[in-house]
């Protein structure tokens, strides 16, 4: 079977990096551009240091913000008319996920007008046109929305998100720089930094893991291990591996899947408001656990990559639990919670975990699974 990647038409990478917005922009003819970014980032101006860009070079631009942490179909549908009262013809995303996720469903909806129901466009929509000219520049380390195929958004009457996976969306261009995540606390740089993780191990042992995927895995394990401590005390070694890394996770799991981690944890986030990193790093080890029995003979590459001293000298079954709990130790090291105690209610367990296995994320899980199963990992986390 052939190995499909996708990836950014072009890419820019280090300190700096946002300079280019401009000149890609004028370069192709554009006029006006719609920039989608969270009230938060335009409170403490982090939007500004892209939009500052745009005024000195008087190009025209709106922008959007209403968009929440885990944005909704209303978010989408106010956006998608936004867009149009507005004349632009290109869209420019700056934040993490949420401002990414919101722009790709935008700028599909614009362009394949007959999937105006935001929920058409769940799974893999057979859209026929390419989303609206996006430029995407994360302000987080973690999402990798900027190179992904891949948006989620938030279904608020049924409680629940869906996953739309297209590759109709991904922006042509992606600028990551990390000045622009340089103002994250703390605490929003370990619980994405700790999704970027979650990418990059659920890719590595993923059903649809290949050898292409499987090079990118690694090495934003090796990145994020080393990085994402020094990133949470905003060291600019920390926050550069961190920037590339969790980039890196996205070239590979974009196009080979993930597993019962991210599936389970888009439920916490919809019912909950849970961040979608923190629900990550907490079920990650159990997650592990869970599939060692299939896939645990991968975890020793993933040990050495997070540089577990004496790995190689360890069975098969050692290395794995070493590799478990080095994932613990950098998640306890950064400030994540051990388990979901005061956030999972055992009433909506079965709810979630029905959510769970239909989640779009669950058929590449390397241990086949059932509501059941999920139910037991759930309560296994209170």
């Amino acid at each position: 079977m052939a190995n499909r990647i996708v990836l950014n038409t072009i890419s820019y990478h280090g300190k700096g990096a946002i300079e280019n917005i401009v000149p890609e922009l004028t370069a192709r003819g554009y006029k006006k551009a719609f920039v989608c970014s969270d009230p938060d980032l335009i409170k403490f101006g982090v939007t500004a240091k892209v939009t500052d860009l745009l005024d000195g070079a008087k190009f025209a631009y709106d922008v959007y913000s209403e968009i929440k942490p885990n944005p909704t179909i209303e978010n989408v549908q106010s956006g998608v008319a936004a867009f149009k009262q507005s004349g632009a013809d290109c869209i420019v995303a700056i934040g993490g996920g949420s401002s990414m996720d919101t722009a790709k469903a935008i700028g599909i909806i614009i362009n394949n007008p007959e999937f105006e129901d935001v929920r058409s466009l769940e799974g893999v929509a057979p859209t026929k046109k390419h989303a609206v000219f996006t430029i995407a520049v994360p302000t987080t380390a973690g999402t990798a929305a900027e190179v992904t195929i891949n948006y989620v958004i938030t279904d608020v009457e049924k409680k629940r998100k869906f996953v739309c996976v297209d590759t109709n969306d991904i922006p042509e261009i992606a600028v990551v720089d990390p000045d622009m995540m340089s103002s994250m606390p703390k605490g929003l740089t370990a619980a994405t930094g700790m999704d970027a993780l979650t990418h990059a191990i659920e890719g590595y042992i993923t059903k649809g893991a290949c050898a292409i995927s499987d090079m990118f895995h690694l090495e934003a394990i090796r990145l994020i291990a080393a990085s994402l401590r020094g990133a949470v005390q905003n060291t600019p070694e920390g926050r550069e591996g961190m920037a590339l890394g969790q980039y890196i996770a996205g070239m590979g799991f974009s196009n080979v899947g993930l597993g019962i981690v991210h599936s389970m944890a888009h439920g916490l986030s919809a019912l909950y408001d849970t961040p979608h990193g923190v629900a990550c790093a907490i079920i990650l080890p159990f997650g592990l656990e869970y599939n060692a029995p299939v896939a645990g003979k991968r975890y020793r590459a993933i040990g050495k990559a997070m540089c577990v001293p004496g790995i190689d000298m360890m069975d098969d079954e050692e290395a794995a639990k070493a590799t478990i709990a080095a994932v613990k130790q950098l998640s306890k090291d950064v400030g994540i919670p051990a388990d979901l105690k005061g956030i999972l209610k055992e009433e909506d367990v079965q709810f979630l975990s029905e959510s769970a296995f239909a989640d779009a994320c669950c058929p590449g899980n390397p241990r086949d699974t059932s509501v059941e199963e999920i139910k037991a990992l759930y309560r296994s986390m209170m």
